[in-house]
């Protein structure tokens, strides 16, 4: 027995009239072109699913490679219960009542149901926790499908008791034999129409897809219904047209989601890596797909300071600039200004010294005794400070040779701590040497 919330359920037949994506879904393990690391023969979840022993699961993966066909597979293949829906769609009040279902068919009749949710990550927790007593009594076994990290998106509880299965994005071959087998299937692909594609064209699509093979057949179905008909009839699809049906793809990039971080991620460490050709392509993932601009000015500014800082302070200073170019310009123009920026610092010198020596003030200010300010640092503008000794005993830096004393800045109990240690690239070369030469002055005033 099967059911559905909201559509004709993973079995339904497919209409002639259903986009091409939908036709072309395969109906068999042997039609599923990738994922041979999951779905391979003797694979795990080959196995359970063809013996009808599948335990709760986590797909996890990207649009396009293959989530909702592994469900449709379970549906044809189990003897129990199997119920589909989109958490886009159902909420709380929808899963109490699929719970409830599920219970009476193991209680009535000892039947397991299966539940697929499609996208699982929109659920609140309160809506994950729902299924977690029904997954534990063994009246479902669940089946969640994410395009998100299940590691932030999902219950600890609920994936400590469901194995995930990884599914990557599909390869460009990969792609192009898809997209070869729909053109060449009559029953329900494009086989009997009369379409002529150029190969360079198909490889476009394949490539303009980004793994995804739902995106490259919708591009493909879009550019036959559009392609030029010649007196013959045929239509031809090549290069240029190819193009114009592509113009701007989605890029591949979640603002809120893993992909975001996982690609500001792989900006900065390209910069700290000294290499702008990686540095500028992740940049133009990010601006291309959307993100805020100055979001990028912003990382790019802290960049400056935590793995560049005093190596060329310059670094800075470009990147502020860029920030206000950004504001000022707005965007599109404003992308060079970023790439610009982006460049700079990935051919700067590197050190994180100034980072580092904040990070041991910081530890000593939020861990050490809140020690008092000493005596001569203190500002004395009235008698009665005056009288206690503020500012006593300071040495005023421009009365000495050199304009360097041997006067201690830091309380007693810190005396001598060195927080900024400075390295031998760039300019911090120079930044050494003067620290290094006014520490012997001092060392020779106190002796």
């Amino acid at each position: 027995m099967q059911s559905d919330l909201f559509d004709d359920g993973p079995s339904a037949p497919t209409s002639a009239h259903a986009p091409l994506a939908e036709r072309m879904r395969p109906r068999s393990f042997d039609d599923i072109v990738g994922q041979q690391d999951v779905l391979g023969p003797g694979r795990p979840l080959r196995e359970a699913i063809e013996r009808d022993r599948l335990q709760s699961i986590i797909l996890w993966g990207p649009p396009g490679t293959g989530k909702t066909t592994i469900a449709r597979l379970v549906a044809e293949r189990t003897k129990a219960r199997f119920v589909s829906f989109s958490a886009v769609l159902a909420g709380i009040k929808d899963i109490k009542e699929v719970m409830a279902a599920a219970e009476g068919a193991r209680r009535v009749r000892d039947q397991r149901t299966i539940l697929f949710v499609d996208e699982i990550h929109r659920f609140n927790k309160a809506q994950q926790d729902a299924f977690l007593p029904h997954v534990e009594a063994g009246s479902i076994v669940l089946i969640g499908a994410t395009t998100e990290n299940p590691s932030f998106e999902v219950n600890a509880a609920l994936l400590s008791r469901s194995r995930v299965f990884v599914l990557r994005g599909l390869e460009e071959e990969e792609i192009l034999t898809i997209l070869a087998r729909a053109l060449a299937d009559v029953e329900n692909g494009l086989g009997a129409e009369s379409i002529r594609v150029a190969a360079e064209a198909l490889a476009l699509i394949a490539r303009a897809s980004g793994g995804d093979a739902r995106a490259a057949l919708n591009l493909l179905e879009l550019a036959a219904s559009s392609a030029p008909v010649a007196d013959d009839g045929e239509r031809s699809i090549d290069r240029t047209h190819a193009e114009q049906v592509i113009q701007r793809r989605m890029l591949l990039y979640d603002k809120g989601g893993e992909e975001h971080y996982n690609i500001i991620s792989a900006l900065h460490k390209s910069m700290r890596n000294s290499d702008p050709d990686a540095a500028l392509y992740w940049l133009a993932r990010m601006v291309e797909a959307g993100e805020d601009p100055l979001y990028i000015a912003r990382r790019l500014v802290r960049f400056a300071s935590e793995d560049v800082g005093m190596a060329d302070p310059q670094a800075l200073t470009v990147c502020v600039a860029a920030k206000d170019a950004v504001h000022f310009l707005g965007m599109p123009e404003g992308n060079t200004a970023l790439a610009q920026a982006t460049v700079y610092l990935a051919t700067a010198p590197k050190s994180n010294a100034i980072y580092s020596a904040y990070g041991r003030a910081a530890d000593d200010a939020r861990n050490g005794p809140t020690e008092p300010v000493p005596l001569h640092l203190r500002n004395a503008p009235t008698k009665l400070m005056k009288d206690l000794d503020y500012g006593r005993g300071y040495e005023y830096a421009h009365d000495a040779p050199d304009a360097v004393t041997a006067m201690t800045s830091l309380p007693d109990s810190l005396a001598g701590r060195r927080y900024y240690q400075p390295t031998e690239r760039g300019f911090e070369k120079e930044v050494k040497r003067r620290l290094d030469g006014w520490a012997e002055i001092k060392r020779g005033r106190r002796d």
